[in-house]
């Protein structure tokens, strides 16, 4: 039986992702999926998050001062370097209260994705 190991392409050390937590390729995001896999659970003691907080300049009127984005960059707790973002685009989380379980708010909670960049890992595989 194979299995796959995801490290980290800098240093090496094994970030422990499970391909069962692997979201299918052709799964649709809104933040897109060219060039990364995205996972919907890590092993948190192999990761440092760090938000971030950007507002991109678009003026449309005087009122009007940008887009904000919000997210989280994933790095490799060994070495620090820069291996995926978070995004909350995941599948819609159930279970709340009100109109189709989601309370009063239009907003509809999502799950997190753990999204990587290929070009940042060193996918391998071995036999047992």
């Amino acid at each position: 039986m194979a299995f796959t190991i995801y490290s980290c392409k800098e240093c090496g050390s094994d970030l422990n992702l499970n391909p069962n937590d692997m979201f299918p390729p052709d799964f649709y995001f809104e933040a897109g999926n060219k060039g990364t896999i995205s996972f919907a659970a890590v092993d948190a003691d192999r990761f440092r998050f760090e938000k971030e907080d950007k507002i991109m300049p678009f003026f449309e009127t005087l009122n009007y001062w940008g887009i904000q984005r919000k997210r989280t960059k994933i790095k490799c707790n060994s070495c620090g370097h820069l291996i995926g973002y978070i995004y909350d685009d995941g599948p819609p989380l159930t279970g709340g209260i009100g109109q189709y379980g989601f309370g009063p708010s239009q907003v509809v909670p999502r799950a997190p994705r753990y999204r990587f960049k290929t070009k940042n890992l060193l996918i391998s595989s071995q036999t047992t």
